[in-house]
């Protein structure tokens, strides 16, 4: 099965475009505000509508007031919501939107417990994406975890967390991810990608 790819942490609409070039399924929009990679609704909208069909948009959020969630959603056009907090499943649900629910492996690789409760506390969630952070702390750090000790479980897996063009093969051969989620690793700064940088990581993807 083909690996799918999130570009996430978009902000211009030039990356935007380079990442839908590059054969990105998916483009991530950033609504944290601690985050460099932060779009206000304006941004956003703008960046949205440069999207093509089959390329799917998503909305990240961590934490945010169930009105700013609805704010967003009445004046950007989103396909799919990204938490990245303590969020629960049925904050996660109330939106009646497709969600996919990111989880802190850091220190808890070897728990297959942790994982498999995970997917069944989340079961209505479309993915759960393992990012490298530890659970309750934030998440977007750029760091990776143990990625052979992660265990199966029945729902698709996003991988996200530390993932570059130098590993991502790797990260690949070891998880079978449904998709994989990257940041930082395609930036040249915070918050600016480097077309060169995403053009390789889709090769090293689709080989």
């Amino acid at each position: 099965m083909r690996t799918r790819v999130k570009i996430c942490g978009i902000t211009r609409g030039e990356d935007a475009q380079h990442a839908v070039e590059a054969g990105a399924d998916a483009i991530g929009l950033v609504f944290y505000d601690k985050s460099p990679r932060f779009v206000s609704n304006e941004q956003a909208s703008e960046i949205s509508r440069m999207i093509p069909a089959f390329v799917s948009r998503v909305a990240l959020f961590k934490d945010a007031d169930q009105a700013f969630v609805k704010s967003v959603l009445a004046q950007v056009e989103i396909d799919l919501l990204q938490f990245h907090g303590s969020e629960t499943a049925a904050y996660c649900d109330q939106f009646e939107r497709p969600y996919i629910k990111a989880i802190g492996m850091r220190g808890l690789e070897h728990d297959a417990d942790f994982l498999i409760s995970s997917a069944e506390t989340f079961r209505s969630a479309k993915a759960l994406l393992l990012d490298g952070h530890a659970p309750g702390e934030a998440g977007g750090s750029g760091e990776s975890f143990d990625w052979a000790a992660v265990s199966k479980i029945d729902k698709p897996v996003v991988l996200a967390g530390g993932l570059t063009v130098e590993n991502v093969r790797q990260a690949i051969d070891l998880v079978h991810p449904y998709a994989v989620d990257v940041s930082s690793g395609v930036e040249r700064s915070p918050g600016t990608k480097d077309k060169d940088k995403i053009a390789a990581f889709m090769e090293q993807v689709n080989a």
